[in-house]
């Protein structure tokens, strides 16, 4: 892969603009956008989905960069000036999954309304916004693997290395269509499509995580991984719970009958 030119979109002594930043606000705003749209078509609250992203967003930034700022407290510890410079990188999607989806659920609950439903309908634009942010990670030159000889190699310090952020867009975007033609087909039992996030970016991202060189640990084991193998197994039990509830309303819509 070629190298880029900077990583700054504009920059001056007193005022700079990096690719990082804007690459995450247009994930964002398309995967609201995306959300908006089919909300609409749903006859889901617009008002509410608003109002949970409004919460949602500045927390899972915050939550992702809390994350990546613990996992690197040898040395933020001695630079804490820096903790606040998410623009210059340093956010990690798990973080901000926990956060997010902790603020939408405290929303709902106080607004007495089914989670659901609003959840299905982020997990597709998630993916969308991630697939789209990660190539900040191709302008700041991180988020890379392994040396390899492959063609597509990334240009680290004079040798090519897995692009494990392209790895990781090309997952999400495929996700994002499979999860947004789900969504489409509006036949799924409430938390399936969420489920199906938890399960399949996880499973995308222990593999992509494998080949990394740049992890955050948890003892022997890889951060991501271990909140993979988590996010996998909560998305087992969110279909199992989802399969329970179709046969129990199917069981009363018999009895009705």
């Amino acid at each position: 892969m070629p190298v880029p030119s900077s990583p700054y979109l504009f920059q001056s002594a007193y005022f700079s603009i990096r690719w990082y930043g804007v690459l995450i606000a247009l994930g964002m705003a398309l995967a609201l956008f995306v959300g908006l749209r089919q909300a609409r078509r749903s006859g889901l609250n617009e008002e509410y989905l608003l109002d949970v992203v409004l919460w949602a967003i500045p927390s899972g930034v915050l939550g992702a960069r809390a994350y990546y700022v613990l996992f690197h407290w040898d040395y933020y510890g001695s630079h804490l000036n820096e903790i606040i410079r998410i623009w210059e990188g340093g956010l990690a999607i798990h973080g901000g999954i926990i956060a997010g989806i902790a603020v939408a659920y405290f929303y709902f609950r106080y607004r007495k309304t089914n989670i659901w439903p609003y959840l299905d309908l982020a997990m597709p634009c998630m993916a969308l916004a991630q697939a789209i942010g990660r190539w900040g990670n191709w302008f700041n030159q991180e988020a890379y693997g392994s040396i390899t000889t492959l063609p597509w190699g990334m240009l680290i310090d004079g040798e090519y290395r897995h692009p494990t952020f392209l790895y990781e867009s090309i997952w999400d975007i495929l996700l994002f269509a499979f999860l947004y033609a789900m969504l489409r087909e509006n036949k799924q039992q409430k938390g399936v499509v969420t489920a199906c996030y938890l399960i399949l970016y996880s499973v995308g991202r222990f593999f992509i995580e494998q080949l990394r060189t740049d992890s955050e640990w948890m003892g022997p084991f890889k951060a991501a991984q271990v909140f993979s193998v988590i996010m996998i197994v909560l998305g087992i039990l969110i279909l199992l719970w989802a399969k329970k509830q179709k046969s129990l309303a199917l069981d009363a819509k018999e009895k009705q009958d």
